[in-house]
């Protein structure tokens, strides 16, 4: 969120041809509910193109990058790393130590003097060494779950709702809200 420290998505173990869709969702989950960028593992061009996009479309800021190397994006993360599991400690556990090294302060400070924080989303199964290297190993539920449900929650926890009213930049377009059907207008007809 503008104002203060980084928030950046991880999507871990990237499989091309069977998590093109789920990475590309945690992508735009990541920046829908207001992280400023997202770095995918292994081969992603496909869904970091389809993020890009929509980014260019709907509006930003948001960055997407492909790394080959998410063991040592952790490894050198300067900041909090979140790392999210249905094997963690409960997000309603924790949310508020959280979000209180991310703000830096009381955790209703909103000032930018906190942390940037990594938030790590797994596909297959992670290695151990996640696991030790996280700050915090975070279930937003402890029941089997989709990783992109798991972000948003998450990201919602740490913004507090804040990322709903965020406003967008460089848009070509914009969603019209409605209580019935679909409306979609480029921004200069807002």
């Amino acid at each position: 969120m503008q104002g203060e420290p980084e928030v950046a998505v991880l999507r871990l173990g990237h499989r091309p041809g069977r998590d093109e869709r789920m990475t590309t969702h945690v992508g735009l989950t990541a920046r829908a509910l207001g992280a400023d960028r997202a770095i995918l593992a292994g081969d992603a061009s496909k869904s970091r193109g389809t993020v890009t996009d929509i980014t260019d479309r709907f509006g930003g800021p948001f960055e997407v990058e492909l790394t080959d190397s998410p063991k040592a994006v952790i490894r050198d993360w300067e900041g909090q790393v979140v790392h999210l599991t249905m094997y963690g400690e409960r997000v309603q556990d924790v949310e508020d130590e959280i979000r209180t090294a991310h703000r830096g302060g009381s955790a209703d400070s909103g000032s930018a003097g906190g942390d940037p924080v990594l938030v790590v989303v797994g596909s297959q199964k992670v290695s151990f060494d996640v696991y030790e290297a996280a700050d915090w190993n975070v279930g937003v539920t402890n029941q089997p779950h989709s990783e992109v449900a798991g972000l948003a929650v998450f990201l919602d926890r740490l913004f507090e709702g804040r990322e709903l009213d965020r406003e967008w930049e460089d848009a070509d377009r914009t969603v019209i809200p409605k209580a019935t059907g679909k409306k979609v207008v480029p921004t200069d007809e807002e």
